[in-house]
Protein backbone atom coordinates (compact mmCIF):
# COMPACT_ATOMS: atom_id res chain seq x y z
CA UNK A 1 0.00 0.00 0.00
CA UNK A 2 3.26 2.25 0.96
CA UNK A 3 4.00 1.53 -2.64
CA UNK A 4 1.08 2.01 -4.88
CA UNK A 5 0.80 5.63 -2.39
CA UNK A 6 4.35 6.74 -3.33
CA UNK A 7 3.77 5.45 -7.09
CA UNK A 8 0.47 7.65 -7.60
CA UNK A 9 1.37 10.55 -4.95
CA UNK A 10 1.70 13.91 -6.92
CA UNK A 11 5.13 15.27 -7.19
CA UNK A 12 5.63 18.97 -7.38
CA UNK A 13 9.15 19.89 -9.26
CA UNK A 14 11.43 22.50 -6.99
CA UNK A 15 13.64 23.08 -9.52
CA UNK A 16 14.03 26.31 -10.87
CA UNK A 17 15.11 28.18 -13.73
CA UNK A 18 18.62 29.40 -14.26
CA UNK A 19 20.13 32.46 -15.08
CA UNK A 20 20.18 31.89 -18.87
CA UNK A 21 16.34 30.75 -18.44
CA UNK A 22 15.43 33.72 -17.53
CA UNK A 23 18.04 35.94 -20.07
CA UNK A 24 16.14 33.90 -23.02
CA UNK A 25 12.88 35.37 -21.76
CA UNK A 26 13.77 38.47 -21.52
CA UNK A 27 15.09 38.59 -24.99
CA UNK A 28 12.14 37.09 -26.38
CA UNK A 29 10.23 40.21 -24.67
CA UNK A 30 12.01 42.46 -25.98
CA UNK A 31 11.96 40.80 -29.25
CA UNK A 32 8.39 40.73 -28.85
CA UNK A 33 7.68 44.11 -28.00
CA UNK A 34 10.34 45.44 -30.67
CA UNK A 35 8.28 43.45 -32.75
CA UNK A 36 4.63 45.00 -32.07
CA UNK A 37 6.10 48.50 -32.38
CA UNK A 38 7.17 47.81 -35.93
CA UNK A 39 3.97 46.41 -36.77
CA UNK A 40 2.18 49.28 -35.11
CA UNK A 41 4.23 52.09 -36.04
CA UNK A 42 2.65 52.73 -39.84
CA UNK A 43 -0.89 52.63 -38.48
CA UNK A 44 -0.36 55.05 -35.93
CA UNK A 45 1.68 56.87 -38.66
CA UNK A 46 -1.37 56.62 -41.20
CA UNK A 47 -3.74 57.46 -38.00
CA UNK A 48 -1.80 60.91 -37.10
CA UNK A 49 -1.59 61.83 -40.46
CA UNK A 50 -5.01 61.81 -41.53
CA UNK A 51 -5.60 64.72 -38.79
CA UNK A 52 -2.91 66.87 -40.23
CA UNK A 53 -3.30 69.59 -42.02
CA UNK A 54 -3.00 69.61 -45.55
CA UNK A 55 -0.34 71.98 -46.38
CA UNK A 56 1.82 71.03 -43.04
CA UNK A 57 1.33 67.61 -44.50
CA UNK A 58 2.91 68.72 -47.84
CA UNK A 59 5.60 71.16 -46.55
CA UNK A 60 6.82 69.01 -43.57
CA UNK A 61 5.86 65.50 -44.72
CA UNK A 62 5.40 62.39 -42.08
CA UNK A 63 6.21 62.94 -38.73
CA UNK A 64 5.60 61.28 -35.67
CA UNK A 65 3.55 64.39 -34.39
CA UNK A 66 2.67 66.87 -36.67
CA UNK A 67 2.82 71.06 -36.27
CA UNK A 68 -0.54 71.56 -36.87
CA UNK A 69 -3.58 69.45 -36.83
CA UNK A 70 -6.38 69.90 -39.02
CA UNK A 71 -10.18 67.70 -39.44
CA UNK A 72 -10.66 68.88 -43.40
CA UNK A 73 -9.68 65.34 -44.61
CA UNK A 74 -12.95 63.80 -42.60
CA UNK A 75 -15.03 66.97 -43.07
CA UNK A 76 -14.76 66.37 -46.61
CA UNK A 77 -15.09 62.47 -46.59
CA UNK A 78 -18.30 62.97 -44.77
CA UNK A 79 -19.39 66.15 -46.18
CA UNK A 80 -22.72 64.09 -47.93
CA UNK A 81 -25.01 61.80 -45.89
CA UNK A 82 -24.67 59.28 -48.73
CA UNK A 83 -21.08 57.83 -46.91
CA UNK A 84 -22.67 57.59 -43.39
CA UNK A 85 -25.41 55.93 -45.75
CA UNK A 86 -23.25 53.65 -47.61
CA UNK A 87 -21.05 52.72 -44.04
CA UNK A 88 -24.31 51.33 -42.51
CA UNK A 89 -25.44 49.57 -45.97
CA UNK A 90 -22.13 47.57 -45.83
CA UNK A 91 -21.83 46.96 -42.11
CA UNK A 92 -25.26 45.38 -42.56
CA UNK A 93 -24.15 43.16 -45.29
CA UNK A 94 -21.51 42.44 -43.78
CA UNK A 95 -22.75 41.16 -40.87
CA UNK A 96 -25.95 39.59 -42.11
CA UNK A 97 -23.54 37.67 -45.30
CA UNK A 98 -21.17 36.59 -42.69
CA UNK A 99 -23.97 35.23 -40.53
CA UNK A 100 -25.44 33.68 -43.72
CA UNK A 101 -22.25 32.41 -44.97
CA UNK A 102 -21.11 30.52 -41.76
CA UNK A 103 -24.78 28.97 -41.77
CA UNK A 104 -24.22 27.84 -45.22
CA UNK A 105 -20.51 26.32 -45.12
CA UNK A 106 -20.99 24.63 -41.95
CA UNK A 107 -23.92 22.75 -42.96
CA UNK A 108 -22.21 21.87 -46.29
CA UNK A 109 -19.31 20.92 -44.65
CA UNK A 110 -20.87 19.03 -41.90
CA UNK A 111 -22.73 16.60 -44.69
CA UNK A 112 -19.42 15.96 -46.43
CA UNK A 113 -17.23 15.02 -43.05
CA UNK A 114 -17.25 11.69 -42.27
CA UNK A 115 -19.39 9.00 -43.74
CA UNK A 116 -22.62 9.21 -43.91
CA UNK A 117 -23.07 11.08 -47.43
CA UNK A 118 -23.30 8.35 -49.83
CA UNK A 119 -21.81 10.62 -52.88
CA UNK A 120 -19.59 12.39 -50.94
CA UNK A 121 -16.70 11.81 -53.16
CA UNK A 122 -18.41 12.82 -56.17
CA UNK A 123 -19.58 16.13 -54.97
CA UNK A 124 -16.23 16.98 -53.26
CA UNK A 125 -14.97 16.67 -56.63
CA UNK A 126 -17.52 18.95 -58.07
CA UNK A 127 -16.58 21.07 -55.12
CA UNK A 128 -13.18 21.28 -56.06
CA UNK A 129 -13.60 21.43 -59.71
CA UNK A 130 -15.05 25.09 -58.91
CA UNK A 131 -12.09 26.11 -57.21
CA UNK A 132 -9.83 25.27 -60.72
CA UNK A 133 -11.82 26.57 -63.51
CA UNK A 134 -14.79 28.74 -63.86
CA UNK A 135 -16.58 30.42 -66.56
CA UNK A 136 -15.50 34.25 -66.41
CA UNK A 137 -16.40 36.98 -65.42
CA UNK A 138 -19.17 37.77 -68.65
CA UNK A 139 -20.99 34.18 -68.24
CA UNK A 140 -21.24 35.08 -64.40
CA UNK A 141 -22.51 38.53 -64.84
CA UNK A 142 -25.71 36.98 -66.87
CA UNK A 143 -26.08 34.00 -64.23
CA UNK A 144 -26.54 37.01 -61.47
CA UNK A 145 -28.48 39.94 -64.18
CA UNK A 146 -30.93 37.84 -66.44
CA UNK A 147 -31.16 34.41 -64.55
CA UNK A 148 -31.37 35.23 -60.97
CA UNK A 149 -32.74 39.02 -61.27
CA UNK A 150 -30.16 40.23 -58.53
CA UNK A 151 -29.77 43.65 -60.77
CA UNK A 152 -30.13 46.53 -58.38
CA UNK A 153 -31.39 44.07 -55.66
CA UNK A 154 -29.37 44.24 -52.04
CA UNK A 155 -29.19 40.61 -52.20
CA UNK A 156 -26.42 40.85 -55.18
CA UNK A 157 -24.27 41.44 -52.15
CA UNK A 158 -24.79 38.77 -49.87
CA UNK A 159 -26.05 35.56 -52.10
CA UNK A 160 -22.91 35.57 -54.69
CA UNK A 161 -20.77 35.38 -51.87
CA UNK A 162 -22.66 34.10 -49.11
CA UNK A 163 -20.76 30.26 -50.05
CA UNK A 164 -17.17 29.29 -50.04
CA UNK A 165 -15.34 26.18 -51.52
CA UNK A 166 -12.04 26.96 -49.63
CA UNK A 167 -13.90 27.89 -46.48
CA UNK A 168 -16.05 24.55 -46.71
CA UNK A 169 -13.04 22.46 -47.22
CA UNK A 170 -11.26 23.82 -44.23
CA UNK A 171 -14.51 23.25 -41.82
CA UNK A 172 -15.03 19.91 -43.08
CA UNK A 173 -11.06 18.73 -42.34
CA UNK A 174 -11.87 20.59 -38.76
CA UNK A 175 -14.89 18.11 -38.72
CA UNK A 176 -13.32 15.25 -39.10
CA UNK A 177 -11.39 15.57 -35.85
CA UNK A 178 -13.61 15.79 -34.02
CA UNK A 179 -13.67 11.98 -31.75
CA UNK A 180 -16.47 9.55 -34.04
CA UNK A 181 -16.95 8.20 -30.38
CA UNK A 182 -18.97 11.56 -29.56
CA UNK A 183 -21.54 11.01 -32.35
CA UNK A 184 -21.67 7.43 -32.18
CA UNK A 185 -22.66 8.28 -28.33
CA UNK A 186 -25.02 10.85 -29.71
CA UNK A 187 -26.71 8.43 -32.08
CA UNK A 188 -26.99 5.63 -29.25
CA UNK A 189 -28.84 8.18 -27.41
CA UNK A 190 -31.13 8.82 -29.84
CA UNK A 191 -30.09 12.01 -31.62
CA UNK A 192 -31.06 13.11 -34.90
CA UNK A 193 -28.24 14.51 -37.75
CA UNK A 194 -29.69 17.77 -36.91
CA UNK A 195 -29.36 17.92 -32.55
CA UNK A 196 -25.74 16.54 -33.70
CA UNK A 197 -24.93 19.23 -35.59
CA UNK A 198 -25.96 22.45 -33.90
CA UNK A 199 -25.75 20.20 -30.42
CA UNK A 200 -22.10 18.75 -30.55
CA UNK A 201 -20.16 19.56 -33.78
CA UNK A 202 -21.13 22.95 -34.01
CA UNK A 203 -19.87 24.05 -30.96
CA UNK A 204 -16.76 22.23 -31.01
CA UNK A 205 -15.39 24.21 -34.06
CA UNK A 206 -15.74 27.28 -32.76
CA UNK A 207 -12.18 28.37 -33.37
CA UNK A 208 -12.66 26.93 -37.13
CA UNK A 209 -16.64 28.65 -37.61
CA UNK A 210 -14.67 32.09 -36.08
CA UNK A 211 -11.86 31.50 -39.03
CA UNK A 212 -13.82 31.39 -41.60
CA UNK A 213 -16.66 34.13 -40.08
CA UNK A 214 -13.32 36.23 -39.92
CA UNK A 215 -12.76 35.64 -43.89
CA UNK A 216 -16.16 36.15 -45.08
CA UNK A 217 -16.39 39.37 -42.64
CA UNK A 218 -13.33 40.49 -44.44
CA UNK A 219 -14.61 39.80 -47.86
CA UNK A 220 -18.12 41.24 -47.26
CA UNK A 221 -16.34 44.74 -45.83
CA UNK A 222 -13.87 45.11 -48.80
CA UNK A 223 -16.68 43.98 -51.88
CA UNK A 224 -16.73 46.97 -54.19
CA UNK A 225 -17.09 45.58 -57.92
CA UNK A 226 -20.41 44.61 -57.15
CA UNK A 227 -21.83 47.95 -56.56
CA UNK A 228 -19.87 48.67 -59.78
CA UNK A 229 -21.24 46.08 -61.84
CA UNK A 230 -24.52 45.68 -60.22
CA UNK A 231 -26.22 48.69 -58.75
CA UNK A 232 -27.40 51.21 -60.56
CA UNK A 233 -28.94 53.16 -58.04
CA UNK A 234 -25.62 55.68 -56.43
CA UNK A 235 -27.54 55.55 -52.83
CA UNK A 236 -27.20 51.97 -52.65
CA UNK A 237 -23.39 51.32 -53.42
CA UNK A 238 -21.13 50.16 -50.52
CA UNK A 239 -18.56 52.32 -48.68
CA UNK A 240 -15.69 50.45 -50.62
CA UNK A 241 -16.75 51.48 -53.97
CA UNK A 242 -17.63 55.11 -52.74
CA UNK A 243 -14.15 55.28 -51.03
CA UNK A 244 -12.89 54.08 -54.89
CA UNK A 245 -14.59 56.85 -56.44
CA UNK A 246 -13.86 59.58 -54.00
CA UNK A 247 -9.72 58.78 -54.17
CA UNK A 248 -10.18 58.97 -58.39
CA UNK A 249 -11.68 62.08 -58.77
CA UNK A 250 -9.37 63.91 -55.99
CA UNK A 251 -7.17 65.05 -58.75
CA UNK A 252 -10.25 66.77 -60.55
CA UNK A 253 -11.42 68.40 -57.38
CA UNK A 254 -8.50 69.64 -57.26
CA UNK A 255 -9.13 71.51 -60.46
CA UNK A 256 -12.18 72.63 -59.26
CA UNK A 257 -10.86 74.65 -56.17
CA UNK A 258 -12.88 74.69 -53.27
CA UNK A 259 -16.27 74.32 -54.71
CA UNK A 260 -18.55 71.95 -53.37
CA UNK A 261 -16.28 71.30 -50.19
CA UNK A 262 -17.51 71.71 -46.67
CA UNK A 263 -17.81 74.83 -44.58
CA UNK A 264 -14.24 76.07 -43.46
CA UNK A 265 -12.20 73.76 -45.88
CA UNK A 266 -10.32 76.53 -48.70
CA UNK A 267 -8.78 73.36 -50.65
CA UNK A 268 -9.29 69.25 -51.60
CA UNK A 269 -7.17 67.63 -48.61
CA UNK A 270 -5.93 64.90 -51.21
CA UNK A 271 -2.63 63.26 -48.99
CA UNK A 272 -5.04 63.56 -45.89
CA UNK A 273 -8.10 62.23 -47.55
CA UNK A 274 -5.93 59.35 -48.48
CA UNK A 275 -5.27 58.29 -44.71
CA UNK A 276 -8.92 59.26 -43.28
CA UNK A 277 -10.26 56.46 -46.01
CA UNK A 278 -7.74 54.30 -45.30
CA UNK A 279 -8.66 54.74 -41.37
CA UNK A 280 -12.21 54.79 -41.83
CA UNK A 281 -12.48 51.72 -43.88
CA UNK A 282 -10.22 49.58 -42.01
CA UNK A 283 -11.80 50.84 -37.93
CA UNK A 284 -14.51 48.03 -38.10
CA UNK A 285 -12.10 45.10 -39.36
CA UNK A 286 -9.79 46.22 -36.72
CA UNK A 287 -12.45 46.47 -33.81
CA UNK A 288 -13.66 42.70 -34.80
CA UNK A 289 -10.48 41.18 -34.06
CA UNK A 290 -10.44 41.14 -30.29
CA UNK A 291 -13.87 39.40 -30.00
CA UNK A 292 -12.94 36.94 -32.34
CA UNK A 293 -9.34 36.26 -30.67
CA UNK A 294 -10.69 34.31 -27.43
CA UNK A 295 -11.72 31.61 -29.96
CA UNK A 296 -8.38 30.96 -31.54
CA UNK A 297 -7.44 28.64 -28.63
CA UNK A 298 -6.72 25.16 -28.94
CA UNK A 299 -7.66 22.31 -26.26
CA UNK A 300 -11.19 23.10 -26.51
CA UNK A 301 -12.34 19.02 -27.33
CA UNK A 302 -9.49 18.57 -24.89
CA UNK A 303 -11.63 15.66 -22.69
CA UNK A 304 -14.40 15.21 -24.72
CA UNK A 305 -13.63 11.40 -24.76
CA UNK A 306 -12.63 9.76 -21.78
CA UNK A 307 -10.63 6.96 -22.63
Amino acid sequence: MERETLLYSPVKSKIGKSKGDYAMLVIFYVFAALFAVVCLYPFFQVLISSFADETTLTREGYKLIPSKFSLDAYKTLFKSNEILFSYGLTIGVTVVGTFISVLITALAAYALSGKKLKYRNAINFLYYFTMLFSGGLIPYYILLTKYLHLKNNLLVYILPSAFNVWNMFLLRNFFNDIPEALVESAKLEGASEATIAFRIVIPLSLPALATIGLFSALAYWNEWMASSLYMDNERYYLLQYHIVRMVNSISAANNLGASGLPAGVTSVPAQTLRLATAIVTIGPIVLLYPFLQKYFVAGLRVGGVKG
